[in-house]
């Protein structure tokens, strides 16, 4: 029987619930390269197998041993009693073409590898040989350059290493691109607590994205972590985080590779300030994903998340043992963006009840005085503040460690008003290398989470009320810009378009632009700025020239025409005759609307503090259309330059619903002639008052590919 027979048959005889269960919900196991020999992966994949109460059966193959722990050992696939869901081939590179081939033809419908899949001097010609041989025969792969998988609540661990310790089930979805990464929060930190942990590797057949849908349909998952390097399957990775919107689950990720190698080849602003990473932003932002910058901030994340609790309204409320460390987790909190909760008179009066005389009922509240009977002093204030209508979370800040009476007091107040509220109790210790581990299990394992680091502690918080807050996206629902043809036409020529092109473009989807006129002679130019009227502006359109004023191509607030006429002379001297005349806009704050096409995901768009300091504040925001108005205020308010908008010195405010229609034209754009877009800047867009108004418009249209 060929290949490809085998897939035919497999395809007309055997349906799993999800394609992804024989993988990772085996009835079956069997070990290719079972060893004997102790501290090796052909050895330790045995013992793995067989240590955390897996039910299934357990199958060794190598024809050097009799036996391997205990099972019994066959010489090949061939020699089963039975045929398996799922085989680990636990062999060197040079044996696993022959090895997934009999895998193939066994019957396996899943394969599990280990090894790099790279001959030397080969390339990933091994790789997609492989690659090809599984998809032939319709078989899912989890590697190859794998560390394997975990599945605790099925007793399950397929790895060349292991734990030192059985792999207690939970409520985390764990899916790792590093293997390093999966072996430091799986078989280190026992508060953490995993429905699956996958080390997915090189991602031959099986994806991120496809691991996503498998946890997505467990009952067991709360929440899903990734440590993601990129996006091998673009699309169903998007679809994957939509799915998960839906279902509101949340998803917190650790990216790499967040380089701006990019910049240095983009041709607009927009492209040069965003860097490489600007679409994974976007795409988290407009699914809800979470981020994480460390594994320490990660594994915090899911420890808060893995739990059954969610937030209420409102903000943090938190208890602290030291009026010093208060202080600084205020203050680490206002910088992190996390809110207190503005607890009420009540709260505060059930409080001071419990307090020593020189201590003030507030929140962050310092709780300790002289320590008398401090264990109900503390869960009274603790409740008080947990129960109050503005508390979200209720967390105690402190230095917890084993052995120590006070920590003990205090945790043991911190489970029983856990088990009391509906809403999340958690403990943060402000030290991250106490000596706490036992207490922190123990704290953990009854319900109150225990995170190390006040940083992380209030990163997880700020995400944990974040994942609360976020709304999907509504479809803004409008029609057809009637001027879509017209440009779709334009734009597929792969010329760039000039400045007054541009201009029109951004125009005909509703973005105000100034008068102006196109000219290359002088009395032409009089003649438009007569028309417009002065103070006028004065641009070089000379083809080419990119960002006029890096070029001095640029000259602002001319007032009368022997100004203009002089102007005129010394750019068409430098720069070429042709010239753009256009009224002066109003004053007001100078921001950046962009657009870039994404090689993986498409386009997107950009908000940026504008001007020429464009690149040097690289202040942005980024977002996947379509907007709605909401999601384009929020892009405008995670400025750091908002304050601005909002007037100063006794300027009037900006016109913020101007603002927030241009950047939903921005969209419409994106939505309509995105693909035929590769960069667009918008810069400046001048907010004031009396509107935004767009000043300058570069387009430049996707390369056309032969």
């Amino acid at each position: 029987m060929t290949i490809h027979d085998v897939a035919i048959e497999r395809a007309a005889t055997s349906a799993a619930a999800h394609r992804l269960d024989p993988l990772l919900k085996p009835a079956s196991i069997a070990y290719m390269g079972a060893s004997t020999r102790p501290n090796t992966p052909g050895n330790a994949m045995i013992r793995a197998a067989l240590r955390d109460g897996y039910k299934g059966e357990v199958f060794a193959i190598n024809k050097k041993y009799p036996s391997v722990e205990g099972i019994a050992c066959h010489p090949d696939l061939a020699s089963l009693p039975r045929t398996v869901d799922h085989v680990v081939l636990g062999v060197a590179n040079e044996h696993l073409e022959s090895g997934l081939a009999q895998a193939i033809r066994h019957g396996a419908r899943a394969v599990t590898i280990f090894a790099s899949c790279n001959l030397p001097g080969h390339g990933d010609s091994l790789a997609r040989r492989l690659q090809a041989m599984a998809r032939e025969a319709g078989i899912v792969i989890c590697g190859g350059n794998s560390m394997g998988f975990a599945n605790p609540p099925l007793g399950l661990v397929v790895s060349g290493y292991m734990a030192k310790h059985p792999l207690a089930p939970g409520g985390i979805a764990f899916i790792t691109q590093s293997g390093s990464a999966f072996s430091a929060l799986a078989y280190n930190d026992r508060r953490l607590k995993f429905s699956a942990a996958i080390s997915s590797g090189r991602e031959l057949t099986v994806t991120t994205a496809d691991y996503i849908d498998w946890a997505l349909a467990q009952k067991e998952t709360r929440a899903i972590g990734l440590f993601l390097e990129t996006a091998r399957d673009p699309e169903n990775f998007a679809a994957s985080l939509a799915a998960a919107e839906r279902r509101h689950m949340p998803v917190v990720v650790l990216k790499v590779g967040r380089t701006e190698m990019s910049a240095a080849f983009a041709a607009s602003h927009s492209g040069a300030i965003a860097g490489d990473n600007a679409a994974y932003d976007a795409l988290f932002s407009k699914y809800g994903v979470l981020t994480a910058n460390t594994l320490d901030e990660l594994a915090a994340n899911l420890l808060l998340f893995g739990g059954t609790k969610r937030p209420g309204p409102g903000g943090l409320a938190s208890i602290h043992d030291s009026g010093g460390e208060r202080e600084m987790v205020a203050d680490l909190a206002q910088r992190t963006g996390v809110p207190f909760a503005r607890i009420s008179s009540e709260t505060r009066v059930r409080m001071a009840a419990h307090l020593d005389d020189d201590l003030k009922p507030d929140n962050p509240l310092d709780a300790w005085g002289t320590g008398r009977d401090f264990e109900t002093h503390v869960e009274a204030c603790l409740e008080a503040l947990i129960e109050d209508s503005d508390t979200a979370i209720g967390v105690m800040f402190q230095d917890i460690r084993t052995g120590s009476y006070v920590a003990e007091g205090f945790t043991n107040a911190a489970i029983r008003v856990s088990r009391r509220s509906p809403k999340p109790v958690a403990v943060v210790a402000n030290y991250s290398a106490l000596d706490h581990r036992e207490l922190a299990l123990a704290v953990t394992e009854a319900g109150v989470p225990v995170i190390d680091g006040t940083a992380e502690g209030l990163m997880a918080i700020r995400n944990l009320l974040a994942f609360r807050d976020h709304l999907p996206s509504a479809p803004p629902g409008r029609p057809s810009n009637p001027a879509q043809a017209k440009w779709r036409a334009r734009l597929s020529s792969g010329t760039p378009l000039s400045e007054s092109e541009g201009l029109a473009l951004i125009a005909d989807y509703g973005i105000r632009v100034p008068r102006h006129h196109w000219a290359e002679k002088l009395e032409d130019v009089l003649a438009a700025a007569r028309s417009i009227g002065f103070p006028v502006a004065l641009k070089t359109a000379s083809p080419g020239i990119l960002h006029k004023s890096d070029k001095q191509g640029v000259v602002l607030g001319i007032t009368d025409e022997t100004a203009l006429t002089a102007a005129y002379h010394s750019m068409a001297q430098r720069l070429g005759p042709q010239v753009l005349v256009a009224e002066m806009a109003a004053k007001g704050v100078e921001l950046a609307l962009g657009l870039v096409h994404d090689a993986q995901f498409g386009p997107y768009l950009m908000v940026a503090a504008g001007g020429v300091w464009i690149e040097v504040l690289k202040d942005r925001t980024v977002a996947m259309p379509p907007l709605d108005s909401r999601r384009a205020t929020a892009l405008v308010d995670g400025l750091h330059i908002r304050p601005l908008l909002d007037g100063r010195r006794g300027a009037a405010p900006a016109d913020l619903a101007s603002l927030a229609a241009s950047v939903m034209s921005l969209s419409a754009i994106a939505e309509e002639l995105g693909d035929l877009i590769g960069e667009m800047d918008i810069n400046p867009l001048i907010v004031s008052p009396s509107g935004a108004v767009a000043v300058d418009a570069l387009v430049i249209p996707q390369k056309r590919t032969p």
